[in-house]
């Protein structure tokens, strides 16, 4: 099957039976590819799992090499909005392709997404007809909680990693998200990795996995 967004796949070896996936949202300017490297270490640990890590069907007018989820040239917070609200309609449809190719519910699946990537979870995550298994967000923030507060329909938890020195996405965000969340009845652990700026280090990799293995029950 052709996904409606270019996607690279990852699945587990010759006969092993696919029980979950994992789709990963890469970051503002970035592409599937690099988020895959996640997958390295992870399908060691996640044998029945498949990986997708598909790229946004926008190309990023800042790094013309990557791709974004939404516009971030206009500093317009409704225009941001109106964008990301586009995307999610898409990554709807994009999932509901993997579970109808792959045989998956909602409760199988697990969305990770780093920066732009954690926001679009994080939205996916709560405004789906039913929760996913597991939410993973590195260094991203809640867009517009007013608006999702209005939109909010599921309540998928979620682990949300940050950095401390992140000079991208602030590491305040990590607290008015958590914050939102609680305040919403939605289950929410965080951690805040020091030391740390606007990237995945190891530590923030294995403390993800091991709340997957934990979702996934492995």
């Amino acid at each position: 099957m052709t996904f409606c967004l270019k996607t690279i796949i990852i699945k587990p070896e010759k006969e092993i039976p696919i029980n979950n996936a994992i789709i990963l949202l890469h970051g503002y300017g970035s592409d599937g590819q690099d988020m895959s490297k996640l997958t390295l270490n992870w399908k060691r640990f996640l044998t029945n799992t498949i990986f997708l890590c598909p790229d946004a069907d926008e190309r990023c007018p800042v790094n013309p090499n990557g791709f974004q989820w939404f516009d971030l040239t206009k500093e317009d917070p409704q225009y941001i909005l109106e964008q990301s609200i586009k995307t999610e309609k898409k990554l709807h449809q994009f999932i509901d392709e993997v579970k109808k190719e792959f045989k998956l519910k909602n409760s199988q699946i697990c969305l990770c997404g780093f920066s732009q990537g954690c926001m679009m979870s994080i939205n996916l995550g709560l405004t789906s007809n039913e929760n996913f298994n597991c939410i993973v967000g590195f260094s991203g923030k809640i867009i517009d909680k007013d608006n999702l507060s209005k939109r909010k329909i599921s309540k998928t938890k979620m682990l949300l990693l940050h950095g401390d020195l992140d000079e991208v996405v602030p590491s305040v965000n990590l607290f008015e998200a958590k914050d939102f969340l609680i305040r919403n009845n939605i289950e929410v652990e965080t951690n805040m990795i020091k030391n740390c700026g606007h990237h995945i280090p190891v530590e923030a990799s294995s403390l993800a996995l091991r709340y997957i293995k934990k979702n996934f029950k492995i």
